[in-house]
């Protein structure tokens, strides 16, 4: 494969093939190595996690959201779930000629409430002008700064942990996929977008906390699957206890999408001790954006992969995000 196809940006096989062929090639710092959501250093005695992102959905304004507010929600979430406290952000705008002053004030405000909601400070940025039609409206990028206050390490994952998700699956995913339109399905289904330090961040007291990850490309299975790959682990999911709402797991039926594949920008799959389970339910149901949570499945040492207990009784093995349900998602 000469050319990059939609699918590298899926969060998928293709992404992690194009990680590891090109990039990897050439950054070898070990600071990178892990892979994670925001990478772990030493700033003079003190850790702090740093963590990058771009944002380019598809449309910029949905149902419970936008662009600005998702922007800043994921970059808030990458930080928490690698064991951090939110502080800093930066903003960078790539805007296209054209593009209406009036909907970059709503962004611009949407970023600012969530920010300040979410405890984050905005302390620099830029702007860029492309063409017109060289870009689809606007662009951002965001990087965010946080101190580490519960370190996560996949090495400490063994069999018999319990694998938790905070929420309903596919939320997102399915409320972006209408908003664009292209299906004559009307539908009340609004993004998860939320940030998720004050729902996460008391479960760093747990002492059998293990390790976060937010499922936004690729969704929960493609999670679990890099979990499973980096551990060396297996993972058995039992779809009975996957958190579905009843609406959107109807229309992901009717559009033939899997809820453990589509994005979610408001939720985190959590590793824990099975010992340790039920007080971080406890915790997170205590939370409106941790009511449905559940646990899903558990660690397994008797095989590697993922494997999903169907409903009826069958078995299906999970593999990585290959092609992109619904790109341009976050």
């Amino acid at each position: 494969m000469s050319k990059i196809e939609i699918g590298h940006g899926s969060g998928g096989k293709l992404t992690r093939e194009l990680i590891e062929k090109t990039y990897l090639r050439y950054f070898s710092d070990e600071e990178l190595r892990p892979l994670e959501d925001a990478a772990t250093i030493d700033f003079s005695g003190t850790k702090i996690a740093i963590t990058t992102d771009s944002y380019v959905i598809r449309p910029l304004f949905f149902p419970g959201g936008n662009i600005g507010k998702l922007s800043v929600c994921g970059t808030v979430n990458d930080l928490v779930v690698s064991g951090a406290v939110p502080r800093y952000l930066s903003l960078g705008f790539i805007l296209e000629e054209g593009f209406s002053i009036d909907s970059l004030e709503q962004i611009v405000q949407s970023i600012s409430e969530t920010a300040a909601k979410s405890e984050i400070k905005v302390v620099t940025g830029d702007t860029k002008v492309v063409e017109k039609d060289k870009c689809d409206g606007l662009y951002i990028n965001t990087t965010g700064i946080g101190e580490i206050a519960r370190p996560m390490n996949m090495e400490s994952i063994s069999a018999g942990d319990a694998v938790i998700v905070t929420g309903t699956l596919g939320d997102h995913g399915t409320a972006v996929a209408l908003a664009r339109d292209e299906f004559d399905i009307k539908a009340s289904v609004e993004s998860d977008c939320a940030a998720l330090n004050e729902l996460l961040t008391p479960l760093f007291k747990i002492a059998g906390l293990k390790w976060m990850r937010d499922p936004t490309r690729g969704g929960v299975a493609t999670v679990l699957v890099e979990l499973s790959e980096t551990s060396g682990l297996g993972v058995e999911v039992y779809e009975e206890r996957v958190p579905v709402r009843e609406d959107v797991r109807f229309i992901q039926d009717m559009l033939g999408y899997d809820p453990l594949y589509l994005a979610n920008e408001g939720k985190a799959v959590i590793v824990t001790s099975d010992e340790s389970s039920n007080t971080i339910l406890q915790i997170l149901r205590k939370h409106p954006l941790g009511k449905d949570a559940s646990v899903i499945g558990k660690v397994s040492s008797k095989y590697k992969g993922v494997r999903l207990k169907t409903r009826i009784g069958g078995e299906r093995i999970l593999d990585m995000l290959e092609e992109d349900m619904l790109p341009r998602i976050c």
